[in-house]
């Protein structure tokens, strides 16, 4: 499962907006060094702000995928360990129900 952003939208958007502001004068690295974030993650910004709407919502449907696949792995592993809780219990009961005979 993906973690989530330290970064606000609005910090994100904020940061897009500086970088419009100076794109041609000064570098990805440049804008990024000033907000103190990775330049890799301000271009990521930039592009997925540019992209279509289509595109975004397709990105938030594989991430919302992703993170469902993540919860139901986690679901499907802890079913596991329940059930076997459930199969120690019944066999305790039934040892005890024995002995109060």
């Amino acid at each position: 499962m993906a973690r989530p952003s330290k970064y606000s939208a609005e910090f994100r958007s904020d940061a897009i907006a500086l970088w419009r502001a100076s794109a041609g004068r000064r570098t990805f690295k440049d804008v990024a060094a000033d907000l103190d974030v990775n330049p890799e993650t301000l271009r990521s910004w930039v592009r997925n702000a540019d992209a279509p709407p289509a595109a975004a919502a397709s990105q938030e449907t594989e991430a919302e995928r992703a993170r469902l696949r993540a919860d139901n792995a986690r679901l499907l592993k802890n079913e596991k360990e329940w059930q076997l809780e459930r199969e120690i219990l019944r066999r305790a009961a039934a040892y005890f129900a024995r002995e109060m005979k």
